[in-house]
């Protein structure tokens, strides 16, 4: 069910019943204000002003045409032509009935499925995953599983750091430590450490530097043992990093990867292509694409260096192959990148050039979602005491130590394997809510303390509203699936309770259209506060209250706890039965 497209068919029916022409949209929005309508209709004057006519006249002949029997309590014009509609509680209350005991909570799948590919987390195989990564990820996996819940078929795509000069490094050091340990489980324990001692071995001895630089040449021709030494180390990497996402509760999985070592083979034929349609140049020993369409203040064309001087190839020339596998291969329509705010010009290059060559046609939709950076307390972008970056592994440890301690306060009654795990779950839950729920192009200041708060828009918050519903059951001892009687929608906070529950559609929509998950957290706060303000108004289980009554508050109350629970886990936030 949602409301809002319900109410645009209609609206766009009367509309064409009364002769505006086809075309103009029928505006349709929430009430901003108690008092002026549940929905507005703010069609009346734009058609009047393209049609040469009394806006207020023209709302009043499209009230008139208006088909909402049963679904609109009252119709009526303000101001200059706004219509504003109050929905009819019978009719609400039946939809609400229809949610609760919905599986999908009436949130019908897209008729126009695509396949859409995403591009995310993409970290270093040379090195941990650190803070840097975490947006990247846990941005893109929320739109993963909720572009997936519409119906549409997601193409999760992890383009891992697996290729290029450093591995020449990398595998050198990890040939010396197999000689000195056997075992390179061992020598790769901490990749950070290995990669410090790798470079340092680089930077002080010529010899092994020349034999560095020897491998990255075997390794790119296709020398059998290098490839051998790199699947060892890209195997034991990337295990490094699956830890990583089954802790974070993100649904990428090993055969989501698809490293720049995956275009390897098209990276000669795609500079080929781009020499041949006259687009690649050559500029001091480099084939470089110069992009008038980026140009400068001054006129200067874009460069967008394909090859370098020695032969090698650059980011752009595997995200070039990428797209073209993405587009050929995979069939994508629409391709979301979210990667960092600082790569926007190389991704505007990579996007102009790959249409300029025909890679892309039209009919396919390429975004670069940005974001923001993860700050201090100081208002720099987040680091270790010491300067260095904070692994994400040793976050995720100490958000889970945290929030047990925290909620070890807070309980008495629970094992100490209950404390732990929903210790888990709100320590993991709490650092990926806090920076869902921030717009995702703004930089956001790290706070453990509002993080871990189970007061305000947190996940802590939103965790313990789901639980609370679900006392409400154990102390009326009844099971939600047995609840049968009608729902009735009588107070002023049960309509507006209602009708926030079935916009959850409505926000799904804009969350997938703009990739911006703060308004589905947004969304899930404004159904927990409107939940309190029921609960306070509307006596549940008190004595003297009507069973029919009753069991319709427990409905409203389950289709609460339901969609809190659904919301969240399109977020990839796990809820509790206590707390």
């Amino acid at each position: 069910m949602n409301i809002r497209e319900l109410l645009n068919q209609k609206v766009l029916a009367a509309m064409t019943a009364v002769g505006v022409p086809a075309g103009l949209p029928a505006l349709i929005a929430p009430g901003k204000k108690a008092g002026f309508g549940d929905y507005q209709a703010n069609c009346a004057m734009g058609a009047a002003k393209a049609m040469g006519t009394n806006p207020r006249e023209l709302a009043a002949k499209i009230v008139a045409a208006l088909e909402l029997d049963g679904i609109a309590e009252k119709l009526e014009i303000a101001g200059p032509g706004f219509i504003n509609i109050d929905l009819n509680p019978e009719w609400l209350g039946e939809q609400i009935a229809k949610a609760q005991s919905d599986a999908r909570l009436q949130v019908e799948q897209v008729a126009d499925a695509q396949n859409i590919v995403i591009d995310y987390s993409g970290p270093n195989l040379a090195k941990e995953m650190h803070v840097g990564h975490l947006r990247s990820t846990i941005i893109g996996d929320s739109l993963a599983r909720l572009l997936e819940f519409q119906g549409h078929n997601v193409i999760r795509q992890n383009h891992v750091g697996d290729w290029g000069t450093q591995f020449g490094m990398l595998i050198a050091e990890l040939e010396e430590q197999l000689g000195a340990k056997g075992d390179e489980a061992m020598a790769l324990k901490d990749l950070e450490v290995f990669y410090q001692q790798a470079k340092k071995h680089f930077d002080d001895d010529e010899n092994f530097a020349n034999k560095a630089r020897e491998y990255v040449v075997r390794l790119q021709g296709g020398d059998a043992q290098m490839l051998k030494l790199w699947e060892q180390f890209k195997t034991i990497s990337l295990h490094h990093s699956s830890e990583i996402y089954q802790q974070l509760n993100v649904t990428l999985k090993d055969s989501d990867v698809r490293g720049e070592s995956f275009y390897n083979n098209d990276l000669e034929p795609l500079v080929n292509e781009l020499q041949t349609q006259g687009l690649a140049v050559e500029s001091d020993g480099a084939q470089v694409v110069f992009l008038q369409e980026l140009a400068d203040k001054e006129g200067n064309p874009s460069p967008v260096i394909i090859q370098k001087q020695g032969g090698g190839f650059l980011y752009a020339t595997t995200d070039l192959a990428a797209l073209r596998y993405r587009v050929n291969t995979l069939k994508a329509k629409r391709i979301m990148y979210f990667i960092d705010a600082r790569q926007s010009l190389h991704m505007q290059q990579v996007f102009t050039l790959s249409r300029k060559a025909k890679f892309v046609d039209d009919s396919v939709s390429l975004e670069h979602l940005a974001f923001g950076t993860m700050m201090g307390s100081d208002g720099k972008p987040f680091k270790t005491r010491t300067g260095g970056t904070v692994k994400l592994a040793e976050l995720l440890t100490e958000a889970v130590e945290r929030a047990t301690a925290l909620v070890s306060e807070k309980t008495t009654d629970l094992s100490a394997d209950e404390v732990a795990e929903i210790g888990r779950k709100v320590g993991i839950g709490s650092v990926k809510y806090a920076d869902l729920c921030k717009t995702r192009t703004n930089d956001y200041v790290f706070s453990w303390e509002s993080m871990l708060s189970f007061e305000g828009n947190t996940a802590p918050y939103l965790q313990y509203a789901y639980t609370r519903v679900q006392s409400i059951f154990r102390k009326a001892g009844v099971s939600p699936e047995s609840l049968q009687a009608a729902l009735i929608i009588g107070t002023e906070q049960e309509k507006t309770l209602a009708i926030k529950l079935l916009q959850f559609s409505e926000v799904l929509d804009q969350v997938a259209r703009e990739a911006m998950p703060h308004l589905l957290c947004t969304y899930l706060y404004d159904i927990a506060s409107l939940y309190m303000s029921f609960y306070e108004a509307c006596p549940i289980l008190k004595d003297g209250i009507a069973p029919e009554l009753r069991d319709s508050r427990l409905r409203l109350c389950h289709l609460v706890a339901k969609t809190i629970a659904q919301g969240l886990d399109l977020l990839g936030i796990e809820v509790m039965e206590r707390m």
